[in-house]
């Protein structure tokens, strides 16, 4: 009990101190321990990761399903644990209506024909669609979310455990300029070196998590890399389905002649549309010839020579810091993972992320 009491007395004289420390910071009346510049710069970029980490989450959110109502509902099954209900997408729906009303009118005519072919290729559409939703929901909104709710919140703990440290290491100092008994002296400086102690190892363990946002950027270039994969096939496959379409619409001009609608056809039919195959894919520093070059020398036990496309700071020892535009070697090390690199600068040596490289001939 009487432990208790000592504690809680203790926490209590603590938070007074740092409140008296901060209040008088406010108003100009104490000095103030500032950070270094590095590790406010990483603090700078951390927030920086943050702010556009969100932002890009919610508008791609909205890209995704642009009915707010929706999205909420949808936020609150997850919150719940609990499974969203399967409706039809807007294409699904009004290819469901189509494929009704050609019903109706009777498939054996030409509009209603039409009508369940069109109604058809949207539903077709739709699926593709569902399908981007759910690639773009697991391998892009996720890893976002999860440095969100997980590593930046863990960045905010431990900045603030910082910040109670300099206040305490302030308050120390402060207590030590006032000591005018020698005993007093004594006592504050021993307070001084232990609350020094404690804010500089508090610094280290910030600094460290503050520089793992490098690979962080690494890992959400590789997101937004995939992200652009799943939109170009889901284009690729609407822009197949229609053109498809187009061609059964135009396939058969006099059965629209006697619905009065030959000009139409004919003007369609004469739209000549180039056809792209579904697996087709945009460009990007990853794949075709350069992805290959990774993969053949992660097979062989020889070196390239490799230039760094963007600034990179190393998160560890192990890892080499890199800067655009300059030329390294690069080699593949049994048991790494596929996407690093040993990197060589001279005498320098480290891992170094694949994303950051285009190999040289």
């Amino acid at each position: 009990m009487d432990f208790n009491v000592k504690r809680l007395a203790a926490d209590a004289g603590t938070f007074l101190s740092r409140a008296v420390q901060f209040t008088e910071e406010k108003l100009g009346q104490a000095e103030k321990t500032e950070l270094d510049a590095h590790l406010e710069n990483l603090l700078a970029r951390a927030e920086c990761t943050k702010h556009w980490t969100e932002k890009i989450m919610k508008q791609t959110e909205v890209l995704l399903q642009p009915n707010p109502n929706v999205r909420i509902e949808e936020f609150l099954y997850e919150k719940l644990e609990k499974k969203a209900p399967t409706r039809m997408n807007n294409h699904e729906l009004l290819g469901q209506s189509m494929i009704d009303s050609g019903n109706e009118f009777g498939p054996g005519t030409a509009y209603g024909n039409a009508l369940i072919k069109c109604g058809e290729t949207e539903k077709q559409i739709g699926g593709a669609e569902r399908e981007f939703i759910q690639s773009s929901a697991i391998n892009f909104l996720t890893p976002f979310r999860n440095f969100l709710e997980g590593d930046f919140k863990t960045i905010l703990k431990e900045r603030k455990l910082l910040q109670n440290k300099r206040l305490d290491l302030d308050a120390a100092k402060t207590r030590l300029k006032k000591a005018r008994v020698a005993d007093a002296r004594a006592v504050a400086e021993q307070e001084l070196r232990m609350t020094q102690s404690e804010f500089d190892r508090q610094a280290e363990i910030t600094r460290l998590l503050l520089e793992g946002v490098s690979s962080t950027h690494a890992h959400h270039l590789r997101c937004l890399t995939d992200f652009v994969e799943a939109q170009t096939t889901y284009y690729a496959q609407c822009y197949q389905y229609m053109v498809d379409l187009q061609k059964q619409l135009g396939s058969f001009p006099s059965t629209f002649s006697s619905n009065n609608n030959q000009s139409s056809v004919n003007a369609a039919a004469s739209i000549s549309v180039p056809t792209i195959p579904l697996t087709a894919s945009l460009p990007t520093p990853f794949t075709g010839r350069a992805s290959s070059g990774f993969t053949e020398l992660r097979n062989s036990s020889g070196s390239r020579k490799a230039r760094v496309l963007y600034d990179y700071d190393a998160a560890g020892s192990s890892e080499l810091s890199l800067l655009a535009d300059e030329v390294i070697m690069v080699s593949s090390v049994p048991g790494m993972d596929s996407d690093w690199l040993m990197g060589e600068r001279g005498n320098q040596k480290g891992k170094v992320p694949i994303t950051y490289l285009e190999l040289l001939n």
